[in-house]
């Protein structure tokens, strides 16, 4: 029994410069996957890393004042809305148990 090797195709990534492709490395890769070929890692450059933030920074849309002030009403309305409404659940859950409780003791 002959054991065939898979069929190595190459494609050119960068002029002068061929990625092997469909090669699978066997001692490296984990079973059923590809070997594939890492790019260099890039050096960390904080000079370009604070430029792109800055550029990023002046993309922004900031809320208004009168954007704030609005947001932040509704959500303290909605938070006492939802006070409220617990507040009369949890009293009539209270009052249902108490009332069947009531009900099971004399009984």
């Amino acid at each position: 029994m002959t054991v065939k090797k898979p069929e190595t195709k190459t494609k050119t990534v960068e002029p002068g410069r061929k990625v092997a492709i469909g090669k699978i490395n066997v001692a490296q890769a984990p079973a059923g996957a590809a070997a594939v070929e890492k790019a260099p890692k890039k050096p960390f450059n904080p000079t370009k890393f604070f430029k792109e933030v800055q550029i990023e920074a002046k993309r922004i849309t900031w809320t208004s004042r009168k954007e704030v002030w609005i947001t932040t009403v509704m959500v303290l309305i909605m938070v006492v809305l939802a006070g409220i409404f617990f507040f009369v659940v949890d009293g009539g859950i209270g009052f249902l148990t108490n009332y069947v409780t009531k009900i099971g003791l004399q009984g």
